[in-house]
């Protein structure tokens, strides 16, 4: 009867760190409506990485409809989005080394995925944050909440 109760206790331990780890892992889709599936994103204080996966579940080209996720502060959303106007689709639509991007995907069109990793280093739950699409004139609609909480 011991071993079966260390077992469960073993059991718990990894399914909460399982847990703990998923709470570091967002996903959110784009489509062709030019809507993101989520208003506000947020992850608990302790990830000190965040993994997002971008899905986009539309059928037009990037070309067209592309969508991408990038994350500032939101202050910051308006002059990070014209600066990424200007850097264009080959940097998808980011300027370069821009300090006040946290994280960014690429561009991806209708049917396609993308995942990246970022660091909340530098980041605090006592600031605002904003994600939205950077693809020209997407912006203004696509946009939510991030927050650590």
């Amino acid at each position: 009867m011991k071993i079966i109760k260390k077992l469960a206790v073993a059991a718990l331990c990894i399914s909460a760190f399982q847990a703990s780890a998923n709470d570091c892992e967002l996903t959110i889709e784009s489509n062709d409506m030019m809507q993101f599936s989520a208003k506000s994103l947020s992850v608990p204080e302790k990830c000190e990485e965040v993994k997002l996966t971008l899905v986009h579940t539309g059928k037009l080209p990037a070309t067209v409809m592309g969508h991408n996720w990038v994350l500032t502060e939101k202050k910051n959303v308006k002059a990070v989005a014209s600066d990424g106007m200007r850097a264009g689709v080959k940097n998808s639509y980011v300027k370069p080394d821009d300090a006040r991007v946290f994280a960014y995907t690429p561009v991806i069109g209708g049917g396609e995925s993308t995942s990246i990793t970022f660091s909340t280093k530098g980041m605090s739950k006592n600031k605002d944050y904003n994600f939205f699409c950077s693809f020209p004139g997407h912006f203004a609609i696509m946009k939510g909440t991030f927050k650590i909480v």
